[in-house]
């Protein structure tokens, strides 16, 4: 494991049925394509050695010695590779027989785990051959001239670098209480099934949810291998499945129903599966009691690295069989929080400050929602256009066709003859486009909305998203502040999908080119004056960098925990060929230095909804000191 990173394998090699010498050069192959390519754990499909459907074959004494010589001439085949490799087996204990799974490693056995449910219904008839793996006494046994501890006590194994897995096999994740659970709650990062499922109408769809839903339900990795071609057809199919599971989510499968041997190889991030668990108090509160032998592998040589997993660049945004319903249910959540914030407070009324920018645009458009389910007047909305020193024609106009073809109340207040004078009553030169001069601006906005919102009895509605308080990109007690903020969970990346997304809604049609037009705006403050030609010149991206960097490093940094190195990592890999590593270092640092000198605007937020799993909230999910230093983590990015 490198960077929390671990690569692993799931398996479906070749079978032929009873013939063990075949079985066994198949896995050999797929070990040693496995050890090229860097893998650390690779794990086998039930009975990979004998094959599955060998039925009554099993209570051959031949086939039972043929499968033990096999597991002798893995561990010889094995004794120079680092690789741990998982494959299933018979193994005679005492009178009785039992499914287990072998787990070996250069040439040692590590450890033995017998299956401990075993199906006796409909097509399967287990119990015929084996015990459970819950009729086991503890007891010493020679296994391929090892002598190896068995019994029914779970084990963990744990890789030189610390990493935690457990075996279970096939119809034991099916069972009410799977050895999984245990499994992980005692130090099981990652968990390998072998298996050989029977394909089924519709069972399949079940397998896929069920695998998935255990992984989430333990934070764990979950690699699935199940038995295909070359079985026995007698009475059912098995079609192959190889899965990769993460936390829940499917990284890699193979094609089902495959004629030929296959190999899933993917990379499991430890570190974001531990994050989970550390910071779920219902995960450390069900350890309680969870016990496991613990058997240490073999020191390994040191292996190459890379990064083989796919990293989504845009991790707040929706992935495309999703759009619709997740952004339904993103704006769902800012409207309903919205509606009883109005309803709560018993206003009728609300006033927001429109640029003709993302934010303000998207805020609009919660209102109106909220409104129109409170059985409102839209006539209640106050949508008020400051223009200052830097508003375009381009963002004025947008902001007022919005208005008007929203059916909002309109009204345009200049804010250039009292910024005027208050730079004259403080004695600042208006040559001198500072802090002083861009903040003056954003404070008298806010106190105009302010105040009308006092004079019609009405509630201000904050613009500001996630990704401006990440980087305080606000400027405090100025658009920093509001009644409640309903983009305060949303991501600047999000925003934008968000307006994109309502835009090619046929109830808004009439709005749709003022929509495009908004999101493909520079997005800007708008603070200082345009250019000559009366465009944008003051870019919020060439000022802080650009958005979908900083908030794929925010995602990284607070969903996971990741230290900036990895995420440099990660982001080399997810932009790769957009951005040079000087382009990603030089705008991570400054995220990281912005985050933590700029939490003490966070610390005085308005309420706003929580959307997603990042909330920057100091009542919810970010508790920071103000004054915390980010040296760490600046000193982490110098490599």
């Amino acid at each position: 494991m490198k960077h929390g990173l671990i690569k692993v394998a799931a398996a479906i090699p070749g079978v032929r049925v009873a013939d063990v010498d075949y079985n066994v050069q198949q896995i050999e192959s797929f070990i040693a394509q496995a050890e090229g390519k860097g893998v650390e754990i690779i794990v086998f499909p039930e009975l990979s050695l004998t094959g599955y459907t060998c039925q009554d074959l099993f209570r051959q004494q031949l086939l039972l010695d043929k499968s033990e010589g096999a597991l002798l001439t893995l561990l010889d085949f094995t004794r120079k590779l680092d690789i741990i490799s998982i494959v299933g087996l018979p193994v005679r204990i005492g009178s009785l027989l039992y499914n287990c799974a072998a787990v070996i490693q250069s040439g040692t056995l590590l450890g033995v785990v017998p299956k401990t449910y075993l199906p006796n219904y409909n097509e399967f008839y287990e119990k015929r051959w084996f015990a459970s793996a819950a009729d086991l006494m503890p007891q010493e046994i020679y296994l391929a001239g090892s002598p190896i501890k068995v019994s029914n006590e779970p084990i963990v194994f744990r890789t030189i670098d610390g990493i935690g897995f457990g075996i279970e096999i096939c119809e034991d994740v099916w069972a009410p209480l799977p050895p999984s659970n245990n499994l992980a709650l005692a130090g099981a990062d990652i968990i390998f099934n072998l298996s050989a499922t029977d394909e089924m109408i519709g069972k399949h769809a079940y397998l896929c949810s069920l695998l998935a839903q255990q992984s989430a339900r333990m934070m764990c990795g979950y690699v699935y291998s199940s038995c295909g071609y070359g079985e026995s057809t007698q009475d059912v199919v098995y079609g192959g499945n190889a899965m990769i599971i993460e936390n829940g989510r499917l990284i890699s499968k193979s094609e089902r129903f495959s004629m030929e041997p296959q190999i899933q190889i993917q990379q499991i991030d430890v570190d974001c599966l531990r994050c989970d668990r550390q910071n779920n108090t219902t995960f450390r509160t069900a350890q309680d009691g969870a016990t496991s032998r613990v058997i240490n592998a073999k020191a390994v040589n040191e292996r190459p690295f890379e990064i083989i997993r796919e990293i989504n660049p845009h991790p707040f945004i929706p992935t495309e069989e999703r759009m619709t319903a997740n952004c339904e249910e993103i704006l769902n959540i800012q409207t309903l929080g919205l509606c009883r914030r109005l309803e709560h407070t018993h206003c009728d009324k609300a006033v927001i400050g429109i640029s003709g920018g993302l934010d303000s645009t998207l805020a609009l458009l919660v209102v109106t929602r909220a409104f129109d389910k409170l059985g409102l007047s839209r006539k209640g909305i106050v949508g008020i256009t400051m223009p200052g020193f830097g508003t375009t024609d381009r963002t004025h106009d947008n902001a007022v066709s919005l208005m008007t073809s929203l059916g909002i109340s309109l009204r345009e207040i200049s804010i250039a003859k009292s910024v005027i004078q208050h730079f004259e009553d403080i004695g600042h030169d208006i040559k001198n486009h500072d802090v002083t001069y861009e903040n003056s601006q954003a404070r008298e906005r806010t106190q105009i909305l302010m105040d009308v919102a006092n004079q019609m009895g009405g509630m201000v509605i904050g613009t500001g998203d996630l990704s401006e308080l990440a980087l305080g990109w606000c400027t405090y007690n100025g658009d920093h502040m509001s009644m409640y903020g309903v983009n305060a969970g949303v991501p600047k990346t999000l925003v934008q999908y968000l307006i994109r997304y309502i835009a090619m809604l046929p109830a808004f049609a009439e709005q749709r080119d003022t929509l495009i037009d908004v999101v493909d705006t520079p997005i800007s403050p708008e603070l200082t004056p345009a250019d000559e030609q009366g465009n944008i010149q003051q870019k919020t991206e060439d000022l802080v960098g650009p958005y979908e960097l900083h908030d794929f490093f925010l995602y990284q940094m607070l969903r996971w925990g990741h230290r900036p190195s990895k995420i440099f990592l990660l982001a080399q890999r997810a932009f790769n060929g957009r951005y040079d590593d000087e382009t990603i270092r030089h705008w991570l640092t400054t995220f990281c230095r912005r985050f933590f000198n700029q939490q003490f605007k966070r610390s005085c937020l308005p309420d706003g909804p929580k959307v997603g799993s990042i909330s920057l909230s100091p009542r919810g999910d970010w508790r920071m000191p103000s004054d915390a230093s980010s040296a760490l983590w600046l000193k982490d990015l110098e490599f």
